[in-house]
């Protein structure tokens, strides 16, 4: 069984901004993760999937101290299905939200698995285009900096020396991006949410649940059918008792 840092508490943790879904909840030193597939499947596996690691922690929603959340940039229905989760377990146990980038997830799990202290973050924007964001966290700490991310071309990307690469747009646009120090294939994790957990609350980044929005960049004006069923089902799923552990 993996462990948490001594920092963390009673947290909660969750990523629909892919195509793969990714939980944890940490619990002192205990920390339980699940890591799948995501896509249209998060709307009906994200709530059963919270409800089993909490009981495994020995938690209700109550005790958690904060619930984390990717807040995006990423697929425009995974960023409402987490939203409107986090939203519903937020109000029904009076727990505040912890929004986290998900680039910044991306820079995380690449500090954390491979030393990464410079970091371009990129992710698969589809329609041949990509987010990015940088963070040093040499220069700016374990936050990274706190800059906003980009929607651009993969031409148009810039690595600056010495800095690595990492996220999933790899297979699509691998030869078209900017050389690196290194190349990461990671995505937003649950796991990497806890970890900057700590500082995020310190720097006071909690939210109230009417104040948890998703982070776009792209602007989009309508919503797909299959968009709008997805984030009706995850709106009425989400709201579960307190003492669900």
């Amino acid at each position: 069984m993996p462990t948490a840092p001594r920092s963390l508490s009673k947290l909660l943790a969750f990523d629909t901004s892919t195509e793969h879904l990714s939980v944890a909840v940490c619990h002192g030193d205990r920390l339980l993760a699940h890591n799948g597939v995501g896509g249209a499947q998060s709307s009906t596996t994200l709530l059963p999937l919270i409800q089993q690691l909490l009981a495994e922690a020995g938690l209700a929603l109550a005790d958690l101290d904060a619930i984390a959340f990717g807040r995006g940039p990423g697929s425009f229905t995974g960023l409402r299905t987490a939203c409107s989760v986090a939203q519903g377990l937020a109000f029904g146990a009076n727990v505040p939200l912890l929004p986290v980038d998900t680039l910044l997830a991306v820079a995380e799990e690449a500090r954390h698995a491979f030393g990464a202290r410079q970091v371009v973050a990129v992710l698969d924007a589809r329609m041949d285009q990509l987010y990015a964001a940088n963070y040093d966290f040499e220069a700016n700490g374990p936050l990274g900096g706190d800059e906003e991310p980009l929607l651009l071309s993969p031409e148009a990307l810039d690595v600056p020396a010495g800095w690595a690469l990492a996220g999933n747009a790899f297979a699509a646009y691998g030869p078209r991006l900017a050389p690196a120090s290194a190349r990461h294939e990671v995505l937003p994790t649950a796991t990497a949410m806890l970890r900057l957990a700590p500082a995020l609350l310190a720097a006071g980044r909690t939210v109230p649940a009417a104040q948890a929005w998703p982070l776009y960049v792209r602007d989009k004006v309508a919503q797909t059918t299959e968009e709008r069923a997805a984030i009706k089902a995850a709106a009425a799923a989400a709201v579960i008792p307190p003492t669900t552990a």
